[in-house]
């Protein structure tokens, strides 16, 4: 199969102008001040809070080296997506670039592939914040809470995009607050300055079990656990495409990638693992976060975090009706999907909106009526969705970049570094993880399903190109 031939120009793709798309335009809503703190808090998701927890029972103290082998390859994606998303900014992000540069089916499938990622992460999310809510008031059905947020988050994305905006701004703030005082409370703890505390050395290091109590094997289930804890900072770029200033709001985001990630992420599993064993059950029970205030001894805090770890849980609601709305209108403005969903009223795609929290509140029904059947099936589809986008992003970047230098260097504002090296490193360090996950029987399922919804996919996209772009094959 033959790629499509090079367009021969190559002016941005600004998808967030709706040009196409019947009833309207989107707006660009969002202020500098919404896509900073976006690109700041969006590092801090419910998979730090509450899904490290298993990677630190399964990996040991060695859950901060794996921490740190996916932040990096992490940040390597972003830079890849920052320079083709700041030099062609696109409602559709990827899906966009992986179109142009590979070829329609390829956007088709990694569209709705991502699509299908954000919509079951609703779904999830709703039920582990209703969770939450049942601890503190277990009066009241956790249906009701589900209800309750997907109604509210819906209705706040309907309005207008400055609400999506300044929800996150909010959310964001909260928790970059939270994060930084429980790492500030946790250093003193380890140096052994709080009241009532002593400095605990290296005791829950190296005993134990020592770094690596399960060896090897636990290292990679950690590191299958972390990969999957940075999935949703893809959201940033598409966001941007509705800002201000896209191109600068894209590349201030991907430049501030490596202290965020180092710090959160990597510094959060140090401080944890050095201030309570790794096999305190608490870790999991309660979540690593809460595990550690909890053994600090501060009054009230564990509640706290809870707090926090419910935000988490709502901004990524929130984020992902909205990444999901606008991938979903992308994909109709290149006509790939249904036209009704390229519907703009108001700025807003509503009914592409509609579609997605339709999805995400019926993927929280299966998983009140069908849990180990059909919402399982449904888990397993997008559990390794995330590494499928991270390798077309790779593919996308490889192409773009070569037409870029040739034909518009100037919009090279954020570049790939070591370009093509370190592009090849990331594309094989992607295709590495999905070889680790056929190690394990349950990452194994995972990753079956998540092929065969690639292959559906991409089958639906090749045959839509072949009718409507025969010579491109």
């Amino acid at each position: 199969m033959q790629t499509p031939s090079p367009q021969p120009t190559l002016e941005p793709l600004d998808q967030a102008s709706g040009s196409g798309a019947p009833g309207g335009q989107l707006t660009h809503g969002l202020k500098q001040r919404h896509l900073s703190m976006i690109a700041l808090g969006g590092v801090i998701g419910a998979g730090l809070f509450v899904g490290s927890g298993a990677g630190i029972a399964a990996a040991g103290p060695s859950i901060v080296l794996a921490f740190a082998a996916s932040g990096l390859l992490v940040m390597l994606v972003m830079r890849m997506l920052g320079e083709m998303s700041a030099a062609r900014p696109a409602s559709g992000s990827f899906s966009v670039h992986a179109e142009r540069e590979i070829g329609p089916w390829a956007g088709l499938t990694v569209g709705w592939m991502f699509w299908t990622l954000l919509c079951v992460g609703v779904g999830a999310e709703a039920i582990g914040a209703s969770h939450v809510m049942a601890a503190w008031f277990p009066g009241v059905a956790s249906w009701v809470w589900v209800a309750l947020f997907m109604t509210f988050f819906a209705g706040t994305n309907l309005a207008a995009v400055k609400n999506f905006g300044e929800f996150e701004f909010w959310f964001a703030a909260v928790k970059i607050t939270a994060i930084a005082a429980f790492l500030v409370i946790c250093v003193l703890a380890i140096l052994g300055v709080l009241p009532g505390t002593s400095a605990p050395g290296a005791a829950n290091l190296t005993g134990q079990g020592g770094f690596f109590p399960k060896g090897s094997a636990g290292l990679v289930t950690g590191l299958l656990a972390s990969v999957f804890a940075y999935g949703g900072l893809e959201t940033v770029t598409i966001a941007a495409a509705e800002s201000e200033d896209p191109r600068r709001s894209v590349a201030g985001a991907v430049r501030t990638a490596m202290w965020r990630i180092a710090l959160f992420y990597v510094g959060s599993m140090a401080v944890i693992v050095t201030l309570v064993p790794w096999n305190d059950p608490a870790v999991v029970k309660d979540g690593p976060y809460v595990a550690v205030l909890n053994s600090i001894g501060i009054p009230g805090a564990g509640q706290v975090m809870n707090v926090v770890v419910l935000i988490a849980l709502l901004s990524a609601m929130n984020a992902n009706i909205y990444g999901s709305s606008r991938m979903a209108y992308s994909l109709v403005q290149r006509g790939q999907g249904p036209r009704a969903l390229g519907r703009v009223s108001g700025g807003v795609p509503r009914l592409a909106v509609l579609a997605s929290s339709a999805f995400g509140f019926a993927a929280v029904l299966l998983s009140y009526w069908w849990p180990t059947t059909v919402f399982s099936w449904l888990l397993n589809m997008v559990g390794a969705a995330v590494l499928v986008v991270w390798a077309f992003i790779a593919v996308a970047q490889l192409r773009m970049r070569r037409r870029l230098e040739r034909e518009a260097p100037d919009q090279l504002t954020v570049r790939m570094w070591l370009y093509p090296y370190l592009t090849w490193v990331a594309l094989a360090a992607t295709l590495g993880v999905l070889a680790l996950m056929t190690m394990d029987a349950d990452n194994r399922v995972q990753l079956y399903f998540t092929a065969g919804l690639a292959a559906v996919l991409s089958a639906i996209g090749l045959v839509k190109q072949r009718r409507t772009q025969p010579s491109a094959l």
